[in-house]
């Protein structure tokens, strides 16, 4: 098993990354570090060690949920981990309307002018529907291509 434990020190940086991006100030996960610097989050009852024990025994791919990609500078929130966090997250929320949702949710980049560079949760009619970065001129997407709409936009 390719993990690696987040020690307590690291956790409360991760935390407090967050919370200046995101507001989120609570994880109640014990988090974990797998390939391509992706954070997982384990809320199961089994211990460090008796994880360790399971992974000896068999190939265990995928322990927990994964939550934060940490290759960027800044920690970006995964597309799924958006609903189990979305009541916590207060800071870098990004209103759009119908015809930017229907762009975005086919994997389109926005141009929206004026946003703050740096990481854009998307929000439409009160969802969180995306996260993407903007460059003060236009936000990238990065919704998933399995998640992304496949018919074309009507003009």
């Amino acid at each position: 098993m390719n993990v690696r434990f987040i020690k307590t020190s690291e956790k409360r940086k991760i935390i407090a990354e967050l919370e200046e991006i995101y507001g989120i100030t609570n994880f109640p996960y014990l988090l974990l570090e797998t390939g391509k610097r992706k954070i997982r989050g384990y809320s199961g009852h089994l211990s460090k060690d008796e994880l360790n024990q399971l992974g000896n025994l068999v190939n265990v791919e995928l322990l927990g949920m994964y939550l934060i990609n940490t290759r960027d500078e800044e920690p970006r929130i995964n597309f799924d981990a958006l609903s189990l966090l979305r009541k916590q997250i207060t800071k870098s929320i990004l209103k759009i309307d119908k015809d930017q949702l229907a762009t975005w949710i086919r994997g389109h980049d926005l141009d929206v002018k004026d946003v703050p560079r740096g990481i854009v949760v998307m929000q439409y009619d009160g969802e969180l529907v995306g996260i993407g970065k903007s460059n003060t001129e236009k936000i990238f997407n990065y919704v998933p291509k399995e998640r992304k709409v496949k018919t074309q936009l009507k003009n």
